[in-house]
């Protein structure tokens, strides 16, 4: 139990720290990195079944970070992020980073981007090795350093 309420204080703090920098994150390039992490996050494993995309297309509507942006915008682009994970996880993977990558000339949007990767992970309470392994991957393709995020 001790483990899923530091998760859950951390999921939380994440949450916190993100609405603090709301009227800062309004950029497309961190909207689009934004999406491509929640798809990502959810195709950790290598696949998204229908459950888990809309758990997550649910949790990027309630965020009241991404509420910055139209919900129809959002969810397209989440979704095109997981059919280009799901048509090819290897390649698809690799141009979603690229995607992510783009959210590093601003270095809050890119610790922002990070910290929805994180938020979306453990909201199930199961920030899994899959889902940390990728948001780590996400953290250089954003010129961060994961120790930062405890990854």
């Amino acid at each position: 139990m001790a483990l899923w309420n530091r998760l859950r204080e951390s999921t939380q703090q994440m949450q916190s720290q993100l609405l603090s920098k709301k009227n800062e994150l309004k950029s497309g390039a961190f909207r689009d990195a934004a999406m491509a992490m929640c798809a990502l996050v959810a195709a950790a494993d290598g696949s998204v079944d229908p459950s888990e995309r809309q758990r997550t297309a649910a949790l990027i509507a309630s965020n009241e970070v991404l509420q910055n942006f139209p919900a129809d915008d959002l969810r397209r682009r989440f979704d095109e992020y997981v059919a280009k994970l799901t048509a090819d996880f290897s390649f698809g993977k690799v141009s979603v980073l690229q995607d992510i990558g783009k959210a590093k000339k601003k270095e809050n949007e890119a610790r922002a981007v990070v910290q929805i990767g994180i938020v979306i992970g453990g909201a199930d309470g199961n920030f899994d090795d899959d889902e940390k392994a990728v948001v780590r991957e996400a953290c250089f393709a954003l010129g961060l350093n994961p120790a930062e995020f405890d990854l």
